[in-house]
């Protein structure tokens, strides 16, 4: 027998409602039935991504339904553990609620007229309590190991210069990126493969790094640049359509200037 959709569209309890009967496995969809955290983990990571193509993109329609895709994530979580009777979701609402007022005294109790910088490291003064609350105090304990990669290592870099251990100038890390690179053209040349994969990271490292010293956003900046790839190579593929051939039958300095022609656009 077919379920009755939620009544009330527009509000949270009508979401809540909507994931109870999808999970409910008399009359369910089987796929939402069958799913666990681990199952649907990386569709949080998904879901985040499309929200910030959005915003980038500044569709304020794509943003609504991207925004609903995430809140949706959070739900079936909440769903998923109400089931097994280890939370809610009134009780994320009030975990994040209690972090958030706890976190802003500059907000919620007396001001004393913080600026921003100061209320960062207020900030970053009350997640080192929290840490070492939880048993451990290093300062890299909680950064999400689920981040992008390239994201966490400006991350754990960050954390990292907090207690000095950073190079002196940006510049210093491009003469690392310069002995990171020199390292991987040798193990590329030994045919080592594990340690070729090894000394890539150590290069993309020194990337994001360098990302960070600059106030750059090494993962939007890799963004962009894919962006740039995709329109540049489209251009090749409408230029070897026009031809009437064939990749096949291209030569790369044909290709090649297609892609130059693209850079010119």
């Amino acid at each position: 027998m077919a379920k009755t959709p939620p009544t009330d569209v527009r509000s949270i309890e009508g979401l809540k409602e909507l994931m109870a009967k999808l999970r409910d496995p008399d009359g369910g969809c089987p796929w939402d039935v069958e799913q666990d955290h681990k199952s649907i983990a990386r569709y949080c990571i998904e879901e985040a991504y499309e929200v910030v193509d959005a915003i980038e993109h500044g569709s304020d329609a794509d943003l609504v339904n991207e925004l609903g895709d995430l809140l949706l994530q959070v739900v079936f979580h909440a769903q998923m553990a109400k089931e097994r009777g280890a939370f809610t979701f009134e009780d994320v609402v009030e975990g994040i609620v209690t972090k958030m007022v706890r976190r802003h005294p500059h907000v919620f109790e007396a001001a004393d007229g913080r600026d921003a910088d100061g209320q960062t490291v207020q900030w970053e003064e009350m997640k080192a309590r929290e840490r070492a609350e939880k048993g451990d105090d290093s300062l890299l304990a909680d950064v999400p190991v689920g981040l992008p990669a390239l994201s966490r290592a400006e991350k754990l870099t960050k954390r990292a210069a907090r207690v000095g251990f950073e190079w002196e100038k940006p510049e210093h890390i491009l003469d690392k990126l310069e002995e990171e690179i020199g390292e991987l053209r040798e193990a590329m040349a030994s045919g080592d493969e594990r340690h070729t994969e090894e000394e890539l990271g150590d290069v993309a490292f020194c990337v994001a790094n360098i990302g960070r010293r600059l106030k750059i956003d090494t993962e939007t900046a890799l963004r962009f640049t894919n962006e740039k790839f995709e329109k540049r190579f489209r251009h090749i593929e409408a230029r070897v359509e026009g031809s009437g051939r064939n990749f096949e039958d291209h030569s790369l300095e044909e290709l090649e200037a297609y892609w130059q022609e693209a850079k010119s656009l």
